[in-house]
C-alpha cells in the first residue's frame, strides 16, 4: 500500500506506512487557552485512530492531553524524556501506553523503525513547571523514511541526526504574529529542506490556530506562510516535490523503491 499522509492543521497528521497508523502531536480542539481554531474543522472523530501517537514537545499545543485522551486504549504514545513527571496528566492516561524516549532511541511498532532525533525548542512546559524535557523529532522507517520535526529552530547537525528521508514534514509557521530563532518560518524552512533533500515534503505548522482578538495583528503571518514555503522551496530546492495540502487532505507522496 503506498504511503500516505493526512494534514489535520497545526502540527497533527496522520502518516501510514506499513500497515500502521502514525498520529503526529495530536491536537483536536477548537480552542486552546487563548487560541482558537480559524481553519478548518477539527479532526473527524475518525483521525483519533492511531496504532502510535508521537509527541515532540511538552508545549500544550504539541502535548494536548485531551486530544491523547481520544485515543484507544492500548495506543502506543512516544513522549520526551521527563514527560510523565513534568505533566501530571499524564500519569491519568493510563489507558495508553507511555514510553519515554530521548535522541538516539529506537522504537519499533510493527513493522516501523522510529528513530528520535533532536530538535532546537524549548522544551520546558510553559508556563509552569521547572522541569525540562528535550524537543525531538522522529524519523519514521518503513516503506518510506519520513521525517516529523515537530516544532524546531535550524541546527547545524539537522542533516547528519536526520539522515536521508523520503518526506520531510517542516513547521513553516506559527500560532502567533512573531516567531523566535527556535522555530522554522517559511524562509528557514526552505533552508532546512535544502540541508535535508528529501523527494518530498509537506508544510505543517501554519493557518490553523491564532490569538483571539489579533485577528488584524500580521495576518500573511497566518495565511501566507504555505505558499511561501513552497515559492522559496522551488528556489533553494527545486528538485522536492511540494504538496501544500488543506487541512484534511491527504497525498501519497513518491518515495523511493
Amino acid at each position: 500500500m503506498p504511503v500516505e499522509i493526512t494534514w489535520w492543521g497545526h502540527a497533527t497528521c496522520t502518516l501510514e506506512d506499513s500497515g500502521t497508523r502514525v498520529l503526529t502531536d495530536p491536537l483536536f480542539a477548537r480552542r486552546l487557552a487563548h487560541l482558537r481554531r480559524r481553519r478548518g474543522a477539527p479532526p473527524p472523530p475518525e483521525a483519533a485512530a492511531a496504532d502510535l501517537a508521537l509527541v515532540s514537545h511538552l508545549h500544550a499545543d504539541h502535548l494536548h492531553a485531551p486530544s491523547l485522551r481520544l485515543l484507544a486504549p492500548g495506543t502506543r504514545v512516544l513522549v520526551p524524556e521527563g514527560a510523565v513527571r513534568a505533566v501530571p496528566a499524564l500519569r491519568r492516561l493510563d489507558r495508553l501506553r507511555v514510553t519515554e524516549v530521548t535522541p538516539g532511541d529506537r522504537v519499533r511498532v510493527g513493522d516501523l523503525v522510529v528513530r528520535v532525533v533532536s530538535a532546537r525548542h524549548d522544551g520546558r512546559r510553559i508556563p509552569v513547571g521547572p522541569h525540562r524535557s528535550p524537543a525531538l523529532g522522529f524519523v519514521v522507517e518503513g516503506e518510506a523514511r519520513t521525517y516529523f520535526a515537530g516544532d524546531t529552530g535550524l541546527f547545524d547537525s539537522m542533516a547528519e541526526e536526520v539522515g536521508p528521508v523520503d518526506v520531510a514534514l517542516l513547521p513553516v509557521g506559527g500560532w502567533g504574529p512573531f516567531l523566535g530563532a527556535e522555530h522554522l518560518d517559511a524562509a528557514r524552512a526552505a533552508q532546512a529542506l535544502a540541508r535535508l533533500m528529501p523527494r518530498s515534503a509537506v508544510p505543517v505548522h501554519y493557518g490553523t490556530y491564532w490569538p483571539i482578538g489579533m485577528d488584524g495583528v500580521r495576518p500573511h503571518e497566518f495565511h501566507a506562510p504555505g505558499d511561501e514555503f513552497a515559492r522559496l522551496a522551488a528556489e533553494s530546492a527545486p528538485e522536492v516535490a511540494v504538496h501544500r495540502l488543506d487541512h484534511g487532505q491527504s497525498v501519497r507522496p513518491e518515495v523511493a523503491r
